[in-house]
């Protein structure tokens, strides 16, 4: 017996047309978006409906009424709030860097608005800088009862400068 025959093909098959798959994909995508923008919109709708059903559910407890004590101290914060923001901050500042020399610089500046108090932190070369500073802002304008309120010299800084601090009344409307 003899084992049958064996016949080779060396021509390649006939290829698929090719249009056929870039037909396929395209429907496929035209499907995919119009099912994600389905999705899309029924999510947008869900959010609706839950965000409605929110605000009409029976299980929604009522706001509580504040207690007066609270009502008056949001309001006493308030007005300090309102009194620091409409502080004169331009003329105040003005006034600080009139008076500046070049042997006194200013550190600090802590306006009190509510009882119209500005405490005032600088440092000066010499004790002579220290009262020429001193006398130039109890002569502004915007200033009243200028005083040093405590001084201290920088013993371990070579130079020696007298760090100061002075406390004035701002003049003015409340």
């Amino acid at each position: 017996m003899k084992p049958p025959r064996t016949e080779l093909d060396y021509i390649a098959p006939r290829p698929r047309p090719l249009w056929f798959g870039i037909l396929l994909l395209a429907v496929a995508l035209g499907l995919a978006a119009q099912l994600f923008t389905l999705y899309r919109n029924a999510r947008m709708e869900l959010a609706a409906l839950e965000a409605a059903a929110g605000l009409v559910s029976p299980e929604r407890r009522p706001l509580r009424a504040a207690s007066k004590e609270r009502l008056d101290e949001e309001v006493k914060s308030a007005e300090a709030v309102v009194r620091q923001l409409t502080l004169p901050w331009a003329a105040l500042v003005e006034t600080i860097e009139s008076a500046a020399t070049r042997e006194v610089a200013v550190l600090q500046l802590q306006p009190d608005a509510q009882t119209r108090v500005v405490q005032l932190t600088a440092e000066a070369r010499s004790r002579e800088a220290m009262f020429v500073y001193l006398r130039r802002l109890g002569a502004a304008k915007d200033l009243a009862d200028v005083h040093v309120v405590s001084h201290r010299v920088q013993l371990e800084h070579p130079q020696r400068p007298i760090q100061f601090a002075v406390q004035a009344t701002m003049k003015g409307a409340p």
